[in-house]
């Protein structure tokens, strides 16, 4: 049984090769220990924005990854070398025994067995290396802190979208499939007031840039403007939500007539519009208010979206051109700009700035329906698609997006952060995600049996006037929550 042992010690000497070059981050040596001193003299000769010690702990991380793929690179020459040592033994071996075809097969078989043997061995070994670099880069780059303020609890249907007040009193504003649309104490969480004007579904909501009254978009074919007046209760200490709610309990699974019982306390309701726009022919999935607050857009399910002037009611242009229905529209902060998304896969720039002309460009970056499609108060456009992906794109050139986010989840309605530049992405997965106008990830709101959504995410919207409570989101569990979003000094420097 020469061959036996032979091929027994071969594989002690790979066994004890392999361990010999296994992999580690904490391992060093005489060259790497005088490594920081090189580091340091490479920092300070060139110049960068960033800290010194930001940039010291980066150059450490990407020559951790270095010497991790160098360590591969060498174990994986070592592990061809014995794979071809393995297979002329195997060879030798086979033309002794038969010499024939069967002694092919059999050889193809032992080879093909220790090939992948050791394939998937390389494999693990990879793989737990590359998830010790992921998890240093996650340990910097995890740059926002998040936590749940409150939760707005009240509508007996999923909530589509939600906006907060541009002026004071500050409050937020949820339309809901509920057929009804509610104003909030945003410190407390006590409805204030509720609008039961519309006959369907309320899809949206928006608030009038210098006045109090709201914008709300319905399934009923029409959108409605309506005048509010609220006086906002004296703040409460907040409660321990936490303490409240059992670890066991699974929320995705509660009945539906659970939340017959969380209503809202009383509060006054109005059930006449100021206004009513009807010209559509569909559901009106979306609407909002132009620079100004004398005219509105709102956009349908008909393919179509409507400019109106507020004070006459009177239709005033019909934007056409999408090849399917609408599903967001949205205005620019300072200048008469529309952008409208459809599931068509496009969204369309409208420009109204010459009272003479009014010029559109269409604009096909997705590959699935754009659920919606926002401004910043920069030059730029930010558009969120069911293809999982979200880019951000320049006024000035929008040929091509100058990021691109990829997700794992569809993107509903997306909202930026005017003073952060922060991109909130709302998911059908229940997470919502911010990244920043880069694409670079800062953070994922908890999510959890004791807080978060427990159903899809509908929308976000931020709140610029109160940094206690700058964030809020909306899904089809019935609830709107508001969050506090941390950012440190570091990434308001870059």
């Amino acid at each position: 049984m020469p061959v036996e042992s032979g091929n027994s010690a071969a594989a002690r000497q790979v066994k004890q090769k392999r361990k010999s070059h296994s992999l580690s981050i904490r391992r060093t040596n005489s060259t790497e220990q005088d490594r920081p001193g090189m580091q340091r003299d490479m920092l300070e000769g060139q110049d960068s924005k960033l800290p010194m010690a930001l940039r010291s702990n980066l150059l450490d991380l990407f020559g951790q990854i270095e010497r991790e793929f160098e360590n591969l690179y060498i174990e994986n020459l070592e592990l061809r070398r014995e794979i071809e040592s393995l297979n002329e033994r195997l060879a030798g071996e086979g033309q002794t025994v038969d010499g024939g075809d069967l002694s092919k097969g059999a050889l193809k078989t032992k080879a093909s067995h220790s090939t992948s043997q050791l394939s998937q061995k390389l494999k693990t070994t990879y793989k737990a290396s590359t998830s010790k670099i992921v998890s240093s880069f996650k340990a910097t780059t995890s740059r926002a802190v998040c936590q749940l303020v409150k939760e707005y609890v009240g509508h007996r249907d999923g909530i589509w979208d939600l906006a907060v007040t541009r002026i004071q009193p500050l409050v937020l504003g949820t339309a809901s499939a509920d057929h009804c649309s509610m104003l909030w104490s945003i410190e407390t969480g006590k409805c204030l007031l509720k609008y039961a004007g519309h006959a369907g579904s309320v899809n949206s909501i928006k608030f009038h840039p210098t006045e109090q009254m709201a914008l709300t978009a319905s399934g009923d074919q029409t959108a409605h403007i309506w005048r509010y007046m609220v006086q906002l209760p004296l703040p409460q200490p907040p409660a321990d939500i936490s303490a409240s709610l059992d670890d066991d309990v699974d929320f995705s699974d509660k009945d539906e007539a659970d939340g017959e019982a969380d209503g809202p306390n009383e509060c006054p309701t109005i059930r006449v519009a100021t206004t009513t726009l009807k010209s559509h022919q569909g559901v009106v999935i979306a609407a909002d208010w132009l620079v100004g607050g004398k005219q509105v857009v709102t956009a349908s399910w008909d393919r179509a979206a409507n400019l109106y002037d507020v004070e006459t009611s009177e239709l005033v242009h019909t934007l056409t051109g999408h090849d399917q229905e609408l599903t967001h529209c949205c205005t620019h902060p300072t200048q008469r700009l529309v952008v409208t998304s459809s599931r068509d896969t496009t969204f369309r720039l409208w420009d109204f700035r010459d009272p003479s002309i009014h010029s559109v460009n269409v604009f096909q970056g997705h590959t699935d329906t754009v659920t919606s499609a926002v401004f910043t108060v920069g030059d730029n456009v930010v558009s969120g698609s069911d293809d999982r992906t979200v880019k951000v794109w320049d006024l000035k050139n929008m040929r091509s997006p100058i990021a691109t986010i990829r997700t794992d989840s569809a993107v509903n309605r997306i909202s930026v952060s005017a003073n952060q530049r922060i991109i909130a992405l709302p998911h059908d997965n229940r997470q919502v995600r911010l990244f920043d106008m880069n694409g670079v990830r800062l953070a994922r709101l908890p999510r959890s049996n004791r807080q978060g959504h427990r159903r899809m995410v509908c929308c976000s919207a931020w709140n610029e006037e109160n940094q206690a409570c700058n964030l809020f989101t909306c899904g089809f569990d019935r609830q709107a929550i508001g969050w506090n979003i941390n950012i440190p000094a570091l990434l308001q420097e870059k």
